[in-house]
């Protein structure tokens, strides 16, 4: 997975790839292997080079997808930004006046759902989270409206591509 992180004015070229407990980072170029467990939801453990950092990162904080991380007890504020789904606003921005499926883009576990049936929600606002290959996702509205229908339960496996949730 490639992404970009901006912590404060600056702005790094991040790309994560896992294999079990091993995950492999390369950040601004430089390489990193890494050891990774998720002892609670939010909550990591990263080994580096026989260095052990706990870690906690909050769910988003606002609509610009901002969240509040912390590294042994050193916070930060961390935008993460995905070129893919950049790439795809512009046609979740074609269904503004119309009814938007929000789909999963890999398989994977929805582990919260945050709102219910009938919500009014503002674009970007998030309806529910997803955990696919140990990170979790939150889903969020493609438009301002009202959810109409929530087509999954807390728990329930999911494949690529399956609705999720519908917003009017």
């Amino acid at each position: 997975m490639k992404i970009q992180a901006q912590v404060g004015d600056e702005t790094h070229e991040v790309e994560i790839r896992r294999d079990g407990r091993r995950v492999f980072a390369s950040v601004d170029g430089r390489e990193y292997v890494l050891e990774a467990s998720e002892p609670e939801p939010n909550s990591l453990l990263i080994k580096h080079e026989n260095r052990i950092y706990r870690t906690f990162v909050a769910p988003a904080n606002d609509a610009y997808g901002n969240r509040n991380v912390s590294v042994n007890g050193k916070e930060f504020t961390i935008k993460l930004i995905d070129p893919k789904r950049l790439r795809g606003s512009a046609s979740a921005d074609a269904a503004a006046d119309g009814v938007a499926e929000i789909k999963t883009a890999m398989p994977g576990k929805v582990v919260r759902i945050l709102l219910e049936a009938g919500a009014e929600v503002e674009k970007g606002d998030a309806i529910l989270v997803v955990e696919a290959m140990k990170m979790q996702n939150e889903l969020r509205s493609p438009k301002a409206g009202t959810v109409k229908d929530i087509r999954v339960a807390e728990g329930q496996t999911v494949a690529s591509g399956d609705i999720l949730a519908i917003v009017e």
